[in-house]
């Protein structure tokens, strides 16, 4: 009999998909210490994960292992290489976060460019009433808005951004084939940085920020950062300066450098930005289909119909491959 491990916690539909199936033995592990994974990793034919990390020697103490099926679109914390040797596919969830990510981000953009944090202090107890007249707040009807990623998670943001009139173009040097309607590409990111009024990112962490200090000194100072990616694709302390020196008008992130963010990070005391806990793909419809085709990609797997353009290493192991492009899944997201 198949025998899964579980490894976090799930949407109780995810978990049933499982259970229905008759050959599968199921385990599960809620906590999220990697140790706790240890007594069931020797006899796991899959792996469905969360956020505990996949190294090449947890894979190494999984003689049996057939598949690994992540709760998500990133994967960042497994060791893609030590599968891809062993020929086990690493599995997505493919689309079913990118329009909950999007209206996150949406969120964001409109929180930021509000002042939405300082609004709603003044509107409590002990809070500055008459901050309602200091028009800090900025509308984002008829703005340029630059996303940067034109992935499944950019594209649906940039549906959304045009349904409040607002200008869209796109930054993607990976993207293959056209842009979506009324998205304008652009090629050189420094030189558009000056004449966008809001920035979304949504492309996989790289080895230094997409915005670090020189990029945020190029944007107005009514511009707004959004980051709904990855911790690390903005750099937080230029940031953080921009905010307190008036260089910016706000900042959305539900992502950071280092999660949960240290207290000694400078952007979170600024009353300027938006914070959320990692929370884009976090609704309770999303984490349902997260969990449905996380469960349903290790079923398909044992029946021998894993659908390729979920498999991250497909082309390397013969499955051919998840879609490519500058996007949050590429390499992590939510």
């Amino acid at each position: 009999m198949p025998r899964v491990l579980v490894a976090g916690m799930i949407h109780d539909s995810g978990l049933d998909l499982l259970k229905a199936e008759p050959d599968i033995v199921l385990d599960q592990v809620e906590t999220l210490d990697p140790d706790a994974l240890d007594p069931f990793l020797s006899k796991a034919e899959a792996i469905l994960v969360r956020t505990q990390p996949i190294t090449a020697e947890v894979i190494a103490r999984c003689p049996a292992l057939k598949i690994v099926s992540r709760h998500g679109v990133g994967y960042d914390s497994v060791d893609v290489a030590a599968l891809t040797a062993r020929g086990i596919p690493l599995t997505i969830v493919g689309d079913v976060i990118a329009r909950s990510v999007a209206e996150h981000a949406m969120m964001l953009l409109l929180a930021a460019s509000r002042r939405l944090p300082l609004y709603d202090a003044a509107s409590r107890p002990g809070g500055d009433w008459s901050y309602r007249d200091s028009l800090a707040a900025r509308e984002i009807s008829g703005k340029r808005l630059l996303i940067i990623g034109l992935g499944r998670i950019g594209r649906n943001l940039a549906a959304m951004a045009q349904g409040f009139g607002i200008e869209v173009w796109a930054y993607d040097p990976f993207l293959s084939g056209p842009p979506p309607a009324d998205v304008t590409l652009i090629d050189d990111l420094g030189a558009a940085l000056p004449d966008v009024d809001m920035i979304s990112l949504h492309a996989p962490k790289t080895e230094r920020p997409i915005l670090g200090a020189a990029e945020v000194a190029l944007l107005k100072p009514s511009a707004v950062v959004v980051n709904a990616a990855r911790g690390g694709a903005v750099d937080e302390a230029a940031l953080a300066s921009a905010l307190s020196e008036g260089r910016l008008q706000g900042v959305g992130l539900d992502v950071y450098s280092t999660e949960p963010p240290a207290a000694d990070n400078p952007v979170i005391g600024r009353p300027e930005a938006v914070l959320t806990p990692h929370t884009a793909s976090m609704t309770q419809e999303c984490a349902e289909r997260m969990a449905v085709v996380a469960a349903r990609n290790i079923v398909d797997c044992f029946n021998g119909r894993l659908d390729p353009d979920l498999v991250v290493n497909g082309e390397a192991i013969g499955l051919g491959g998840a879609p490519q492009g500058m996007q949050a899944g590429a390499r992590g997201a939510s």
